[in-house]
């Protein structure tokens, strides 16, 4: 019984902690009321995405705003040690009018040689598992919450990732996806400012500012655990339905 207690205080617990970052809607999935041994309830649903637009002159890549922010960020020197340290800022790669966005963590020494995001082993494990939902990677938009490598790869520092977020942040209103899939605990904290791990909030749905998110592993994580390509799977067919796409048939 007590037990018990502790589980339902942690669970209040987490969900007060999301309710103050912003979080105002959770999509609990049929598998997961089951287990739970509950009767299906109605949730709450996460507010509809806008329509698909048709890529028109005022859009993001038909103005200079797309262009200045680019320009903007790559002028960025806020992280002494990141300014220092980088070979290259990594602005983000795709479609800036995609349906679909991808963001991580930080670029890594192949997206700091190169410029781009995504690009080494977990960068074409990404690419595979895009390519596997029926899309091209110059379909969807991928960026990172920090554009400059940290040295060896280490997490970003709250400051960084303070001094960072507004220009992924611009991106996104003037990407305006329909829906955003975080990549790692970093982005989905730096998203929604909560503290909870990504084992516990990956699979079910939650909002930025009523843009649907879903969280999964990063694909570096997979590269070390590959039994866990399964649960991003089943994320990505979860995607797909919210997109209103159909998974494509293995050949």
């Amino acid at each position: 019984m007590q037990k018990l207690k502790h589980i339902v205080d942690d669970t209040i617990k987490a969900l007060e902690e999301m309710k103050r970052s912003g979080v105002t809607h959770v999509e609990v999935s049929q598998a997961t009321l089951e287990e739970l041994g509950r009767k299906p309830v109605v949730v709450a649903a996460v507010p509809a995405a806008p329509t698909r637009r048709t890529p028109v002159a005022g859009t993001a890549a038909a103005t200079p705003d797309w262009a200045a922010l680019e320009a903007e960020t790559k002028k960025c020197r806020k992280c002494a040690e990141l300014a220092r340290t980088r070979r290259n800022v990594v602005f983000g790669v795709g479609n800036p009018q995609a349906e679909l966005m991808f963001i991580g963590e930080a670029p890594g020494a192949d997206e700091d040689a190169q410029g781009e995001p995504f690009v080494g082993r977990a960068g074409q494990l990404l690419t595979k598992i895009i390519e596997a939902m029926g899309m091209k990677r110059e379909e969807v938009y991928i960026a990172n919450v920090l554009k400059c490598r940290p040295p060896e790869n280490r997490t970003p520092l709250p400051d960084e990732t303070a001094n960072c977020l507004p220009y992924l942040q611009r991106q996104i209103e003037m990407i305006r996806p329909k829906v955003i899939v975080a990549l790692g605990a970093t982005a989905l904290r730096a998203l929604l400012d909560i503290q909870i791990g990504i084992t516990k909030m990956r699979g079910n749905w939650y909002a930025y500012h009523d843009i649907p998110i879903m969280p999964t592993f990063h694909p570096a994580y997979l590269l070390r655990n590959p039994p866990a390509k399964k649960e991003v799977w089943q994320d990505m067919k979860t995607v797909l339905a919210k997109l209103g796409r159909e998974v494509p048939k293995q050949s």
